[in-house]
């Protein structure tokens, strides 16, 4: 029971606790519990109403007040167990990301991790401490979620950083640079940021990443030499790796191999083949992508794919004799 709040804020803080809660309350019983008058818990919703809080009222004698789905997120109020399970299932989604929600996922813990009290950042840290991942990366690599928090507070705040950096050779680095964007690539992420010291931009993969001091210091953010930093970090990832061509005739409609193969130039030859040419970094991606069409098909070009298929034939005919 809330009774004697009489501060307005915290009267306001009590009624929309109870509110969040999944049923409708009388105003009667609101006004027990909050120790008010039923007008004040009138003039109260009101007043969250004005905040964009959606409350709505029904009446009747089976009447009272619930809060709807709204057409914005209003802040909400929540208790300590569901802070913590908030905060341990966003730093799990930022180890396993879902396709499309993954910054969404660090910009929202980054905000939670913010205001946590530090009882339950100790919380948080144990349960993630004693949470083991399922690692799906092809290398086994995972990144900290305090890393991901760190940086996305960096670029929020427009606040230049200091980390150590392990290059792919080994080499070890310190840097001090200016974040502008996290962008997830699979089971990896990376820092987008400029680096005054090499007066350009660079990438940085962040579970190469230690060390990760914010220094206090603002920047005006960069305009950044692309139309979106994931399309810099594909043409900067291609451009380092060998890149192969592949041009090949499918036996199969042209609108299929279009929807089953984006980004993929597709030519119709007739109704029931048409003719593929794209990019790939690696012949087995490229292998991948064409077996998995499910159809006859010829490769062209490059000769390296061409050796990687007969090589997978070769070894597939072994497992079958042997078998």
């Amino acid at each position: 029971m809330l009774v004697g709040v009489t501060d307005t804020a915290g009267r306001l803080l009590s009624l929309l606790s109870l509110l969040q809660l999944p049923r409708e309350w009388p105003g009667s019983e609101l006004a027990r519990r909050l120790g008010v008058s039923g007008r004040t818990v009138r003039r109260d919703v009101d007043r969250l109403r004005e905040l964009g809080y959606p409350v709505e009222a029904t009446m009747g004698s089976e009447g009272g007040y619930r809060l709807v789905a709204g057409t914005a997120m209003p802040p909400l109020l929540l208790d300590d167990d569901e802070a913590v399970a908030i905060a341990v299932g966003l730093r799990t989604a930022a180890r396993q990301a879902v396709a499309g929600i993954e910054e969404a996922s660090v910009r929202a813990m980054a905000k939670l991790e913010q205001v946590l009290p530090s009882r339950l950042r100790r919380r948080v840290g144990a349960l993630g401490a004693a949470t083991v991942p399922v690692v799906l990366g092809a290398d086994g690599v995972t990144v900290d979620p305090e890393h991901l928090t760190v940086l996305a507070s960096a670029i929020a705040n427009r606040e230049r950083l200091r980390f150590r950096y392990s290059a792919a050779d080994g080499a070890e680095s310190r840097r001090h640079v200016e974040p502008l964007h996290l962008v997830p690539s699979g089971r990896r992420w990376y820092l987008v940021a400029f680096d005054p010291e090499r007066d350009d931009w660079r990438f940085f993969r962040v579970d190469r990443m230690t060390a990760l001091s914010p220094t206090g210091a603002r920047f005006a953010p960069r305009a950044l030499p692309a139309d979106d930093p994931a399309t810099y970090l594909k043409e900067h990832m291609l451009g380092r790796a060998p890149t192969y061509t592949v041009v090949a005739t499918v036996h199969l409609p042209a609108p299929d191999v279009r929807a089953r193969l984006p980004g993929v130039d597709v030519e119709a030859v007739d109704q029931r083949t048409c003719r593929v040419s794209g990019l790939g970094d690696t012949v087995e991606y490229l292998a991948f992508h064409l077996l998995q069409l499910g159809c006859e098909f010829t490769v062209h070009e490059p000769p390296e794919l061409v050796r990687h298929l007969r090589g997978l034939h070769d070894r597939i005919g072994r497992a079958i004799s042997s078998g």
